[in-house]
């Protein structure tokens, strides 16, 4: 028989379970209103508590330009509190005696907020007893943040008076938005890189976090450090600060005046690939042109007539034909599998019959489709294939972020021999730029391949890694293909290039100082779906060249997008190359000391009267011959007063008296010794104009009278 007696244990146990329900029941009830009714009580409390680890934030490494100058740097910034609980009543009795003179020095450190609202504001923390109440709600430099620290209360130790700070690195760039998207930011508030260099070689300029161990003593913190921090390392850029500076304001310049959407200029260095400048302007709201997007390696676009010369260079290195086969182009149309294929010109007659060469020159549409579709039409794999050799559809491997690879589609087909992504009119179209996605960056990557005797080059962006003035790392140039075509094709298409700029439609780009070589391209924007002429048609305007064509240097690639006409590659994006080559060379150009004496003018100066004692130690130094009627030297001697006369190849020099308590004669001095002979006499002297003295208002000799005015004009 059981001994359990369920009418006496059962109650027992149902209270035990409903008493325990109850208590879990009050546990969850208690958990919410802390989450929500108490949140903000216990955020502020948790803030305050201090671990026993704390990570300690190393330096951020500096972005230098070629040269050394810095672009990108780490400054502490500060954002300031006061902690209403520390120093207890001593304090507080302090902080009512000075609370209006604090408000008042506050609103002068930070107009943008009254005395009023600065005293309603502290109020509300003291009232709160806020042990973390922010002063002002943004960061601020450390000059302002010592001009805060000096108000009273503030200037006391944080036990004491309860001001204090919390530190930030900031990322400053002395250059302003000079090469913005190239170099990087970060985000303000979070320290972490957004894009660019930062991003890229985030882990190298970082550094490592250090751990320091907090201990409190005598109602104080200590740290005792465990790991120290280790500071990032510097980059050394290729970019070069004043081709940027110059890249940059003829691309804008030219922005404005043809009411510009948007820009891009690369300038690279042919022989490492190093871009020296890369601009990316986007026309803002407001009118203004900034750098939004990094275009220059992400806009992937139809190129239009700057990929004509990879066309032609695929035709001659598979020897179809060479720069003297005639294409017959007409009055400027031309029918192709349906479709209209039209010159620039066509509308006053077209080329007629030209050659290769001349259809370069001339950009002619109908020139350059022709012939690879003559030649490829039942072989367009041939033609890609060709293309892919040149390097124009190379995966460049930029480190940047949002790097966009072209994209040239191959031909393919299916196992009933259709074309499953080609159309009769593909082959003509992608001959002249379209139907293909190529970046500026990869434009530019192809024709300094050309100006470097083949060579396609990486472009690089960063050279080494500096730490404490050593080299940690280097990034050597990178050699992608040794060879994009045939030399001989590669010189006959150098030879095409230099007579685009001198005798076709790239003249704007050219220069009368050394010699250029490039190529023109106006080229309609897709709206896609909405084709190309929906609206406002757009026009992507484009050239890219090399300088000096006969040794090359530099290469270059400038595109414009603009709505409506006019609009022209060479007469637009051309003249901006021109500005930027001339300008890049300009560096460049050294003078003999020869080039700068003018044959037609005298070596003998002309010399103002006053203080000729002063005068002859000048000319005596400059070697020119005098003839004086004193003795001395100017290191040892009182001002000699008198006029001055070239003479030949020497100048004379005669001593002139003044006589006392009359006016002088100041006609012909400069104005310094004009106005120190009448202050002496004790006239009071107004200057107008500049140059020598042509005329006084007291006259020469009449009786001066103490603090009488006397007005010299210059001239």
């Amino acid at each position: 028989m059981s001994k359990f007696d369920s009418d006496k244990v059962m109650p027992r146990y149902f209270a035990i379970a409903v008493v325990l329900t109850l208590v879990g029941v009050a546990v969850i009830v208690k958990a919410g209103y802390i989450m929500t009714a108490e949140k903000d009580y216990w955020t502020e409390v948790a803030s305050r508590l201090k671990r026993d680890s704390v990570s300690v934030k190393p330096n951020r490494g500096n972005i230098l330009s070629c040269d050394g100058q810095l672009m990108a740097s780490s400054i502490p910034e500060f954002k300031i509190f006061m902690d209403f609980q520390a120093g207890g009543e001593e304090k507080d009795s302090v902080w009512r005696d000075s609370i209006d003179q604090i408000c008042e020095g506050l609103h002068r450190i930070f107009p943008e907020k009254s005395a009023k609202e600065f005293k309603r504001h502290l109020e509300r923390g003291h009232k709160k007893m806020a042990r973390h109440w922010p002063v002002w709600p943004r960061r601020i430099d450390y000059g302002t943040y010592t001009e805060v620290k000096k108000l009273p209360v503030f200037n006391m130790s944080k036990y004491k008076g309860g001001f204090h700070a919390e530190e930030y690195n900031s990322r400053r760039r002395p250059f302003g938005s000079l090469a913005s998207r190239t170099v990087g930011d970060l985000y303000g508030s979070k320290d972490t890189a957004r894009y660019g260099l930062e991003l890229s070689y985030d882990s190298i300029l970082r550094g490592t976090d250090g751990l320091t161990h907090r201990r409190k003593v005598l109602n104080k913190f200590m740290n005792i450090p465990v790991t120290p921090p280790v500071n990032g390392a510097d980059i050394i850029t290729t970019i070069d600060v004043s081709m940027q500076d110059i890249a940059e304001r003829a691309l804008i310049d030219e922005l404005r005046k043809v009411n510009g959407d948007m820009g891009v200029a690369i300038l690279m260095e042919v022989k490492t690939g190093d871009v020296k400048a890369m601009v990316n302007m986007t026309r803002c709201a407001d009118g203004e042109y900034r750098e939004i997007m990094n275009n220059a390696i992400s806009y992937r676009c139809e190129p239009g007539s700057v990929f004509k010369p990879a066309s032609i260079m695929v035709a001659l290195d598979e020897g179809v034909v060479d720069t003297s086969f005639v294409i017959h182009t007409g009055s400027g149309v031309m029918e192709m599998h349906g479709r209209f294929m039209k010159d620039h010109n066509w509308r006053r007659g077209g080329y007629q019959d030209i050659n290769v060469a001349r259809a370069l020159e001339v950009s002619s549409n109908i020139g350059v489709s022709y012939v690879i579709d003559h030649f490829f039409y039942d072989r367009p794999e041939q033609y890609v294939e060709g293309l892919y050799r040149t390097g124009i559809a190379q995966d460049l491997g930029i480190p940047l972020v949002g790097y966009a690879p072209p994209i040239i589609r191959m031909p393919k087909k299916n196992k009933r021999g259709q074309w499953l992504n080609w159309s009769k009119t593909a082959l003509a179209w992608m001959s002249i730029g379209y139907e293909t996605q190529v970046a500026p960056i990869n434009t530019v990557a192809f024709y300094n391949a050309i100006a470097n005797d083949g060579k396609l080059m990486r472009p690089r962006f960063v050279t080494k890694v500096v730490k404490n003035g050593e080299t940690v790392r280097e990034f050597p140039p990178v050699v992608l293909k040794e060879q994009i075509c045939k030399p001989q094709t590669l010189r006959t298409l150098q030879t095409v290039l230099e007579h685009v700029v001198s005798q076709g439609l790239g003249k704007k780009a050219g220069s009368h100082l050394f010699k250029v070589a490039g190529k023109t391209g106006t080229a309609q924007v897709s709206k896609g779906a909405a084709g190309y002429h929906s609206g406002t048609v757009d026009y992507w305007l484009s050239f890219a060249g090399y300088f000096p064509a006969d040794a090359p240097r530099y290469s270059c690639i400038v595109c414009i997008r603009k709505s409506g006409l006019p609009a022209s590659g060479g007469g637009m994006s051309g003249l901006v190359f021109h500005h930027i080559a001339e300008g890049v060379m300009a560096r460049h150009v050294k003078l003999s000391i020869e080039d700068a004496r003018d044959t037609t003018a005298s070596l003998v100066p002309d010399v103002k009267a006053g203080n000729v004692l002063a005068a002859d130690y000048v000319l005596a130094n400059l070697g020119i011959k005098t003839r004086r009627d004193w003795e001395g030297s100017y290191a040892h001697g009182n001002p000699v007063w008198g006029k001055a006369k070239r003479t030949g190849d020497a100048v004379g020099l005669a001593r002139v008296k003044t006589a006392s308590g009359v006016a002088p004669d100041v006609r012909g001095m400069g104005a310094r010794d004009a106005v120190y002979l009448l202050e002496s006499c004790g006239l009071k002297v107004r200057i107008r104009g500049c140059g020598k003295v042509h005329s006084q208002s007291y006259a020469p000799g009449r009786p001066v009278h103490k603090g009488q005015e006397c007005v010299l004009e210059l001239k």
